[in-house]
């Protein structure tokens, strides 16, 4: 990767993450169905949770345009949003793996988070899906137009 002279050393990591970051999201462009979806589930739930998670169904949506996802442990359903297809596979994993610890602590307490702590790229799968919502706060300059 080529990295401009002029940057700084911290813009040259976090350029080079971003980078990264798009790379993983190009490679995970084919996208899941909800039956591959639901054996990743079952896949991080075994390896982070000890199986204990186990949904009843998880699956894709296009209503969760504020959320990444969402769980009702008493039915035992994961829904994610749509928006996370494409995006690297360490992020729909935490966002899975979110939804999953829902289904043994239901809020967001201590407990809740102590669980999250298994995955070991908890903190850069938030720092990614915070980035995203920022972008998309930023002003969009006009499209350009063929004249």
């Amino acid at each position: 990767m080529l990295i401009p002279a002029r940057m700084s050393e911290a813009e040259e990591q976090r350029w080079v993450s971003v980078m990264l970051d798009k790379l993983a999201a190009q490679e995970s462009k084919r996208l899941l169905g909800d039956a591959e979806l639901a054996e990743r589930a079952a896949r991080l739930s075994d390896q982070y949770f000890g199986g204990r998670a186990r949904p009843t169904s998880v699956r894709w949506v296009t209503n969760q345009n504020t959320r990444w996802g969402s769980c009702t442990p008493a039915e035992g359903s994961i829904r994610l949003s749509h928006r996370l297809q494409g995006m690297p596979e360490y992020v729909v994993d935490y966002v899975l793996l979110h939804e999953l610890a829902h289904l043994l602590v239901p809020g967001h307490g201590p407990r809740f988070w102590q669980l999250l702590e298994a995955y070991p790229r908890t903190e850069r799968a938030r720092g990614y899906l915070e980035g995203v919502v920022a972008a998309d706060r930023l002003p969009h300059p006009p499209a350009a137009r063929d004249e």
